[in-house]
């Protein structure tokens, strides 16, 4: 928080707040309990749910459609039910992500959130960077033991400083602007990493459909969608390329006394197997899906099918597992392909754009191994796929170099930003002089 901090002055004289994670306070500050500010409603979910808007329906506020993960279901007003307004703070009480806080939209909240209510005369925008600066204390209280929850007394007890409602007021305003500055370069630095990864992208899908030579002779491939193609490679479906195609268990395993690894797609992410957190399973259990064919062989390349769909990962060598039906099992028949290049050419536009159209599912969204025989492949012969991945995995790694970069400055920005309201409403820095830009210098900060 230093760095953060140090351009802004100090208010002239403090007090001691008796308070672990709020230190000193201006001498001219109080102190109020949560409870006193705030009382808060916990949401409650609707007996029925419609996918299309209707008069007299409200929005249904999950977690994922407040982040846009999610189209909005709607719902019509029961007694009991919590009605949010636009912009009133809402904290997610189950999950996760307990003990953080969210603005809300107008909508039916539900049972994983709770919204607060003001009951004491305080500036709103001030009391919404009080919540967000309260969040670590939350998480840190939070408690149960599988899923966490909010801890209720904590949230209502919690002792939360308060100047005069003008000062709050100068408070909000220099945040509302300070806040607005780092989210534009959060976003600048968010969509160079978007561009990044469709650079990625493309550098996939060009290099499996069309290889490295841009004078290659082309032929018609006879499919609209794909195009022409080098004319020496080979078209087919991708199962004739592959000695075995199968899924994982479609049993529950066996949880308790595990000690073998059980791999679902929760624990894949970006072409990489987490063996860090996976679940385990009992020796008996292994054993049966080993002997059904859950058990991959190193090169084998793993395909989500189940939820996230379309993700995949090369298993590696010296580590036995055994994987859920969320999987599907490719085996490369390596005399046809080598199993970098399917990895690829699984991830490539031309094959994800052809699984896309085979899913089902609007909820839980699904492909079955039959959809996936169905998807069609272009192979060149075992050295051009050599060459081929050789190049591609060299690019990406340029890339991944780039949007590590990326990403970092955006975790930095964010570190700034909570440090930065965080210092602002608890005294730790005095912005009562600040005065908002003119329209000219604002832009002037905006486009830099």
């Amino acid at each position: 928080m230093a760095n953060t901090v140090a351009k802004y002055q100090k208010y002239a004289e403090y007090q001691d707040s008796g308070i672990e994670w709020l230190c000193e306070i201006p001498s001219h500050w109080f102190l109020k309990k949560h409870k006193y500010i705030a009382e808060f409603s916990k949401g409650k979910n609707p007996e029925l749910l419609f996918d299309n808007y209707s008069d007299g329906l409200y929005p249904y506020l999950s977690m994922d459609s407040l982040r846009g993960k999610a189209d909005s279901k709607y719902a019509e007003y029961k007694k009991g039910l919590v009605l949010v307004q636009d912009n009133q703070p809402l904290i997610i009480w189950d999950g996760s992500n307990s003990g953080e806080f969210v603005l809300g939209r107008k909508g039916l909240l539900s049972s994983t959130m709770a919204s607060a209510c003001l009951i004491y005369e305080i500036q709103d925008k001030y009391y919404w960077y009080l919540c967000v600066c309260i969040e670590p204390e939350m998480r840190k209280h939070a408690t149960g033991m599988g899923i966490p929850h909010v801890n209720g007394e904590e949230l209502r007890g919690i002792v939360l400083p308060l100047p005069e409602l003008n000062e709050q007021t100068q408070i909000a305003n220099f945040l509302d602007y300070e806040t607005a500055k780092i989210d534009h370069l959060i976003e600048k630095q968010q969509q160079l990493i978007e561009l990044l990864k469709e650079k990625r992208q493309a550098v996939i899908s060009h290099a499996v459909t069309k290889g490295l030579d841009p004078n290659v002779p082309m032929k018609d491939s006879g499919m609209k969608w794909l195009g022409e193609v080098p004319k020496h490679w080979s078209v087919s479906l991708i199962k004739y390329q592959c000695r075995e195609i199968t899924d994982g268990a479609h049993i529950s395993p066996e949880l308790e006394n595990g000690e073998h690894l059980f791999i679902s797609i929760r624990d894949i992410k970006e072409g990489v197997i987490n063996f860090e957190d996976t679940l385990l399973t009992s020796e008996k259990s292994y054993q049966y899906l080993v002997h059904t064919g859950c058990k991959p062989f190193a090169g084998d390349i793993l395909f989500s099918k189940d939820g996230t769909i379309g993700q995949t990962a090369i298993t590696p060598s010296n580590i036995n597992f055994v994987v859920a039906s969320s999987l599907i099992i490719i085996r490369p028949n390596y005399f046809k392909v080598i199993s970098e290049f399917l990895d690829l050419l699984l991830r490539s536009d031309v094959v994800q754009e052809q699984v896309e159209s085979f899913v089902k599912g609007a909820a839980l969204r699904r492909l079955s191994i039959q959809n996936l025989l169905k998807i069609w492949g272009v192979f060149p012969p075992i050295d051009e796929q050599e060459k081929i991945v050789e190049f591609v995995l060299f690019q990406l790694d340029k890339y991944k170099v780039l949007e590590d970069k990326a990403e970092k400055q955006v975790e930095l920005l964010k570190e700034r930003r909570t440090a930065l309201i965080s210092a602002a409403v608890t005294g730790k820095i005095d912005v009562r002089n600040w005065q908002a830009p003119t329209v000219a210098e604002a832009d002037t900060e905006f486009s830099a």
